[in-house]
């Protein structure tokens, strides 16, 4: 690493000065981001349609969804743009190389994608269920400050990925010790949720956790991806590696990206939905109730 001079720079972008990335590596990082946005944007009509198919008093889940698509979806396509932007095409290598002069590649977009939509996400769920035991207030507290908290010390852990392997870990750490209390208090809000309602609706519910556990758990594999391809204490600069752990990233982040934001909302909307009609109400008579 002694020939590169990015700083803290993330990975990427020490890929793009040294081997630089193939046609196939840099076109499926564009592609899987452009995928990202377009799903999200296709969602936000998915969530405006269905806003009214629940009863009045779950519709907030439903419009903070449709807040989440809207951030997601223009933060990935920035992110999208930077990508592009950033690099240039050597045709006499026939690889793409860090662009002079051109902004660097940043992930730090998601990182403010998710600092407005990880609070929503979390909160999405306590519109729907009724808590038993637990106190509204203190469960959206608690989503809030850990939420916001995992996305700060994340965000500053990435940057430090090449230039020092410690701080990297370090903040990750503090990162994981606030993302542990998320799933926590999420699998407590969905089993005090579930007791009581509708039997199909304990089933979506027990869809939702999984949903959301394997979602969740995508991030930290992310976000070490560097490190995991090969693993060691050095992230590789250079070769099939290094474009492995590029393009795998940028899968990953979009592949928990959609499940924990568009799956996860459609299937709080199919609890509300199973909820509403236990209570009688009939979106196609306009709203009016049985």
């Amino acid at each position: 690493m002694d020939n590169y001079s990015l700083g803290n720079a993330t990975f990427e972008n020490y890929v793009g000065i040294g081997d630089g990335l193939s046609e196939m590596a840099f076109q499926m990082v564009a592609h899987v981001l452009t995928v990202g946005y377009a799903v999200m944007f296709a969602a936000l009509i998915y969530f405006i349609l269905t806003i009214k198919t629940v009863q009045p008093k779950y519709r907030t889940t439903a419009v903070l969804s449709v807040v989440v698509m809207v951030s997601a979806g223009l933060l990935l396509f920035i992110q999208a743009q930077n990508w592009i932007n950033a690099f240039t095409f050597d045709t006499e290598a026939g690889r793409y190389f860090l662009a002079d002069g051109a902004a660097l590649f940043n992930n730090g977009y998601r990182y403010l994608n998710w600092l407005i939509d990880v609070p929503m996400l979390l909160f999405q769920i306590l519109f729907v269920v009724s808590l038993t035991r637990s106190s509204f207030s203190s469960v959206r507290n608690r989503f809030w400050f850990s939420g916001t908290m995992m996305i700060v010390t994340g965000y500053i852990g990435q940057y430090f990925e090449v230039t020092s392997f410690g701080l990297f870990v370090l903040w990750g750490t503090i990162s994981t010790i606030f993302f542990v209390d998320i799933l926590i208090t999420m699998n407590k809000v969905i089993k005090e949720g579930s007791e009581g309602i509708p039997a199909d609706a304990q089933r979506y519910m027990g869809y939702i956790w999984k949903v959301f556990l394997f979602s969740w758990m995508l991030y930290p594999g992310a976000y070490l991806m560097p490190y995991l391809i090969p693993p060691g204490l050095e992230p590789s600069l250079t070769g099939l590696a290094a474009e492995a752990a590029v393009v795998g990233r940028q899968l990953t982040y979009t592949v928990a990206d959609v499940t924990s934001k568009v799956i996860y909302g459609i299937l709080l909307t199919i609890v509300a939905q199973i909820m509403s009609n236990a209570d009688g109400y009939d979106y196609n008579k306009d709203g009016e109730t049985n």
